[in-house]
């Protein structure tokens, strides 16, 4: 089984580096997929409210077997649910669908700027932190501005922002806003949608190593201290993902994939406008 590294957050807690993402798998087929990452080797276990498969997440929980304290597991909050009361009682139904009585990490999806409620829904965090319901509060997809803005409205940083992330679209431009907060970057859809997986580049990394595409982009995540959270629901691809502890990229291939970055390089929604409500 995979010996999966941790990453200490700013507020104490640690967060496996590598977890297991459940965007876009049906509630009826996720307990099967997360059974079968926990199984691989997977402990830490990330979905939201707006992915609608919360319950059968939590079914597979139940099933593993292990101690709660053994799971991390991270939910998020959906748009709609941005107001003070709101978030409180959506926080709710979240632990009501996962069967559980906290939560390791809870996380604004979007910042949804036009709608103005985002500082709200991080007081909202704040409470329940102090309450002991969540153990790591963070933020999804907020740029410098949001992030700004909620640390000086409550003196509470995040913990994490989860953002796209993949070798053709880096985010060099605000890592160092980052380090100065101490906010772990998570990478979602880190293999760029599949999309990166065709790079020559890549392809050229992965067999210097005897390794697939897909595990050396996970492998560049590792090394560049981000934490990730690949998804699939393939049985094989599911182990391949977190068997990417046994070789190490060197300068060279760091280099090469640090070109690949581009400035249009961003395949998901932008934060700056994405203001759609659900």
């Amino acid at each position: 089984m995979a010996n999966v590294p941790s990453i200490k957050l700013n507020d104490g807690n640690s967060i496996p580096q590598l977890g297991f993402g459940v965007w876009q798998v049906p509630n009826d087929e996720v307990t099967d997929a997360v059974a079968e990452a926990i199984q691989a080797g997977y402990r830490s276990i990330d979905t939201a409210q707006g992915y609608g498969n919360e319950e059968g997440v939590g079914r597979a929980i139940r099933q593993s077997g292990l101690k709660r304290e053994e799971l991390f597991i991270t939910s998020k909050l959906r748009t709609k649910d941005q107001p003070y009361e709101q978030a409180l009682k959506s926080f709710e139904g979240t632990m009501e669908r996962l069967g559980l009585d906290y939560l390791d990490l809870f996380l604004i999806h979007w910042p949804v700027p036009a709608q103005d409620k985002y500082g709200e829904a991080w007081k909202a965090f704040v409470k329940l932190q102090q309450d002991g319901r969540i153990r790591s509060i963070g933020v999804s997809n907020f740029l410098p501005e949001h992030l700004e803005r909620i640390i000086g409205e409550t003196g509470v940083t995040p913990a994490v922002n989860q953002i796209e992330l993949h070798p053709e679209f880096q985010q060099r431009d605000v890592r160092e806003l980052h380090r100065e907060h101490n906010i772990a970057i998570e990478s979602y859809s880190p293999l760029g949608s599949g999309a990166a997986l065709k790079n020559p580049t890549i392809g050229e990394i992965a067999q210097k190593h005897g390794k697939s595409p897909a595990q050396a982009i996970l492998r560049w995540h590792i090394q560049e201290g981000f934490i990730v959270i690949p998804k699939s629901t393939h049985a094989e691809r599911i182990r391949a993902n977190i068997n990417v502890f046994d070789f190490e990229l060197d300068a060279e291939d760091l280099e090469r994939i640090a070109r690949l970055d581009r400035p249009d390089g961003k395949i998901g929604s932008d934060p700056a406008t994405n203001n759609a409500i659900w």
